[in-house]
């Protein structure tokens, strides 16, 4: 049954949604991720600072999606809870430890060092589950009835591992080039030494990733096959990170953090082409998973009022807090 404008709406609300958070919070959490790579103090503050005013507001649209796919694709929500619910509830701990963390860190020099393991410790976890519930999706969520019919922790096989830690180390590359990008000086430059080795070793991960995708997940080669111009989507994202490493060579400040967004980008994009038109791959795809359309004509209202009201908050928050880490930043 071919999908409606309704269903063709939310879906792209969910994906562009999906997309802004990866991005956005995704360079929050990897700064959280570098976060325990140093002991210097001032380092860390700057750190923190330079994710200050934006970590809270990146987390909206992580809340968007949820909504969304609770109201708009009822299905979805169900199957990906009973698939995920052990790793839901992990992001939901490290999303909340890390926010706790970050607040009562510069409150408590007692407890500062529990406090920055916290944040630290809550930033990986959650960009490592977020990792590996992507790579059971492209293993396949097995389904039988509408119902989920896998185990509890089939999240945890070898591939999902694989890519959850791919994940942790892209998001730390979003954050090193968001570091470059905010701070001067000495975290400036570290952050600038950190970005080669931290593309280097997504590009290995991503190497190893790609050829055990066509082991475990068979229908990803013929989707492949079968659309082949999709082809171009990895490619760009394979200039986009020898931008990212041209821009940290030339220390061009901008750079890196572009490029990083782009490859993110090119990496969504091609999901997309491999999981369409499933919403649940490979066992549910979106008309199967839709609400009906007076309830998503219904939600249509409230999104066109909301999400404008979202995205106008994001580019107010990034636009009054652009350019550089200054003294008194937070």
């Amino acid at each position: 049954m071919e999908a409606s404008p309704l269903v063709l709406f939310f879906v792209g609300v969910v994906a562009v949604s999906v997309l802004i958070y990866v991005i956005l919070d995704g360079a929050d959490l990897g700064v959280g991720i570098l976060f325990g790579t140093t002991r210097d103090e001032h380092e860390r503050d700057q750190m923190i600072a330079a994710i200050a005013p934006f970590w809270d507001g990146n987390e909206t649209w992580l809340i968007v999606v949820g909504t969304v796919l609770f109201a708009a694709f009822p299905a979805v929500y169900a199957v990906f809870l009973s698939a995920f619910y052990l790793p839901v509830v992990l992001l939901l701990v490290g999303l909340i430890f890390r926010g706790v963390a970050f607040e009562f860190r510069g409150r408590s020099d007692r407890l500062r060092p529990l406090w920055d393991r916290g944040f630290w410790l809550g930033s990986t976890a959650v960009a490592f589950v977020q990792g590996a519930a992507v790579g059971a999706m492209i293993q396949g969520i097995p389904v039988v009835n509408g119902q989920y019919s896998g185990g509890a922790f089939a999240w945890l096989a070898p591939f999902p591992v694989l890519c959850g830690i791919g994940l942790v180390i892209g998001y730390a590359l979003l954050g090193a080039s968001w570091l470059v990008l905010k701070s001067e000086d000495g975290l400036r430059e570290r952050a600038y030494r950190l970005i080669p080795w931290l593309a280097g070793a997504m590009v290995v991960v991503l190497a190893v990733a790609t050829g055990a995708t066509l082991v475990v997940a068979e229908r990803v080669a013929s989707h492949l096959a079968g659309r082949s111009w999709g082809l171009v989507l990895p490619l760009v994202g394979v200039v986009a990170v020898l931008g990212i490493v041209l821009g940290a060579r030339r220390r061009r400040d901008g750079m890196p953090f572009a490029m990083a967004a782009l490859f993110f980008l090119m990496a969504f994009l091609t999901l997309a082409v491999l999981f369409w038109p499933y919403m649940i791959p490979y066992a549910l795809t979106i008309t199967d998973t839709a609400a009906p359309e007076p309830s998503l004509d219904f939600l249509f209202w409230g999104t066109v009022v909301i999400l404008p009201v979202i995205f106008a908050y994001t580019i107010a928050v990034y636009w009054i807090f652009r350019g550089k880490l200054q003294r008194g930043y937070r």
